[in-house]
């Protein structure tokens, strides 16, 4: 997530009731460090990323269009195999079938959402 996005984030937080329980005081410090955190991440990623064990990055500013991305490049890197479309016989059951009993517990009643006025 880049700067500006993480600085309208925290501003959203701030303003919205509904939000501001996600900020912390680690958030705060964490903003004061992004410079630090950007530095430590490229090293990482400098250090760490190799051919045998790369790593991906995504941009997640838009957080939809980012998961979504993450679900497409999962999805490619798995192997396209085919899956037999032979469907298993289904024999018949012998006899009728009865409505299932229970002799030591009974199931709790199905919910029964309110009825609308």
């Amino acid at each position: 997530m880049d700067k500006a996005e993480q600085e309208k984030r925290f501003a959203e937080r701030r303003e919205d009731p509904l939000k501001g329980w996600k900020l912390s005081p680690v958030d705060m410090e964490a903003r004061r460090r992004y410079a630090d955190y950007t530095r430590a991440r490229e090293e990482m990623l400098a250090a760490t990323h190799t051919a045998h064990a790369p790593w991906t990055l995504l941009d997640f500013n838009d957080q939809r269009r980012g998961r979504l991305t993450l679900i497409r490049d999962l999805l490619d890197r798995l192997p396209d195999v085919a899956v037999p479309s032979d469907v298993p016989p289904m024999e018949p059951l012998p006899g009728k079938p009865r409505r299932e009993r229970y002799t030591v517990l009974e199931p709790i009643a199905p919910y029964a959402p309110p009825r609308r006025s």
